[in-house]
Order: C-alpha cells, then structure tokens, then sequence
C-alpha cells in the first residue's frame, strides 16, 4: 500500500488528468473518503454517444482500509429543467463487509499464444454489494415435450451493483494495468475482511 499523501495526490492527478470537471469530481470524492488513507482508486472517464449528443461521465473509485467508495458524474445537455448545461454527482460509501461479489473478466487476443503477464485488451470489472440485483426468469419446463401444464417459472438473480467495461484500444494500456491492480487491491480487502 503506498504512503496516504503519495496516493491522495496520485488520485486527484489521475482526476484533473481526466478532464472531466476535475474540480467537482475532487471535491465529491475527497468528501465521501474524508480523512481516512486511501489504499487503491481507479478513475475512468468514458464518452458514448446517444442519438445526436456525445456524452461523458466518469466513475472514480476508491478503496480504504474500511470502505469501497464509488463517485459517478454525468452530464446533461440543457432541458426543461433547466435552461444551462448541468453536471451530477454523486457519491456511495459501502462497508468493505458488505461487498459480496468481485468479478474481473478478461478478453485476450490468441488465448493459444498466451503468456502469463500478458495484459488483456479488455476487462470488466463487476462488483456486487446487494444494492442493485439483475433477475432474469424463464418458463420452467419439464423433460416432456408433449406436457402442456405450466411449472412456473426458474431464473437466476446476479448482483449487478456496478459494472466498468476499460479496454486498451479506447482507454489505453495504462488504464487497463488500473482496473487490474484496483480490481486485486478490493478482492483481498473484501477477503481481509472475510476472516
């Protein structure tokens, strides 16, 4: 874990570095970490398009020694609610107990030339703590195909808290080594906490 000033300054470079509204976003994140030392943060600026518009938002998350803290703002375009252009921001402080689920999946080119070491051209990070759920229902059948009667329904449901999707050829090699080591850093202090 580096030295807490090393960090709190890397995190707020690696803020202004995004370009998107540094001065908010720092501000919306340095309130929710408060004093405590910050152990791992990722910051993800990403732009899509919808419709005719192109928007940002930026995810920032940090790791503490007792918090996972996820900041997110987004902006909009001006609208009956309000005759300028906005920005919102909020925040979310989860008990490192809470998280229940850490999954990292990785896309690599020529799995059969695989090196270990090798950065992937794709993760995506999923992280669960029960606040959002995903579930998905299908009819039930049985080994009948001739059966007519109905058996309900099955389906699975999926922690789906926050999911972040970085890749090398839009956000760069560096970002995806981020997501990686953040992605390390929350899966053993969920599993520190665990014990």
């Amino acid at each position: 874990m580096a030295e807490t000033s090393t960090t709190t300054q890397g995190l707020r470079a690696a803020i202004e570095r995004s370009g998107y509204y540094p001065a908010l976003v720092a501000e919306a994140v340095e309130a929710a970490v408060g004093g405590e030392p910050i152990g791992s943060y990722l910051v993800h600026q990403e732009t899509t398009f919808d419709s005719n518009e192109v928007r940002r938002h930026v995810t920032v998350l940090v790791l503490t020694g007792t918090r996972f803290i996820v900041s997110h703002t987004d902006e909009q375009a001006a609208d009956t609610t309000s005759p300028t252009p906005y920005a919102t921001t909020s925040t979310e402080s989860v008990k490192l107990g809470r998280i229940s689920s850490v999954v990292l999946s990785r896309v690599v080119a020529n799995p059969e030339k695989y090196v270990p070491g090798t950065l992937p051209r794709e993760v995506v990070l999923t992280i669960g703590w029960g606040a959002v759920a995903r579930i998905d229902l299908e009819p039930a059948a049985c080994g009948d195909p001739n059966c007519e009667a109905d058996h309900g329904y099955t389906g699975s449901s999926t922690a789906d808290d926050l999911s972040l999707r970085v890749s090398e050829t839009g956000d760069g090699p560096d970002t995806v080594r981020q997501t990686l080591a953040f992605a390390q850093s929350l899966s053993e202090a969920t599993a520190a906490t665990a014990r």
